[in-house]
């Protein structure tokens, strides 16, 4: 649980989300999101859950137990999601 404050500030900015946005997601405070964060309080099991549902991540992602993402290709043709793959598929060939 060492890595699940920079993992949700990481998740936070990359949705350009506000502490307070969040916080509001959540019926928390903008405090206790700055508490996670700073690593100075850890999550109940019902917030863990609420935070990997709305960033669409698992929760052992979110404790830095997993470190793949999953991408959500709904809306996207099957000839975009080939593309996608086959792109990193040669991402991951460098």
């Amino acid at each position: 649980m060492v890595d699940f404050g920079n993992i949700l500030k990481t998740l936070r900015l990359k949705e350009n989300m506000t502490q307070a946005q969040l916080a509001n997601k959540l019926g928390l405070t903008k405090s206790v999101i700055s508490a996670y964060e700073t690593g100075l309080r850890l999550p109940s099991y019902d917030i863990l859950i609420h935070i990997a549902k709305i960033y669409n991540v698992s929760t052992d992602y979110l404790l830095g137990l997993e470190h793949k993402q999953e991408i959500d290709l709904s809306g996207l043709s099957q000839q975009e999601i080939d593309a996608l793959l086959n792109l990193i598929r040669a991402m991951k060939q460098n």
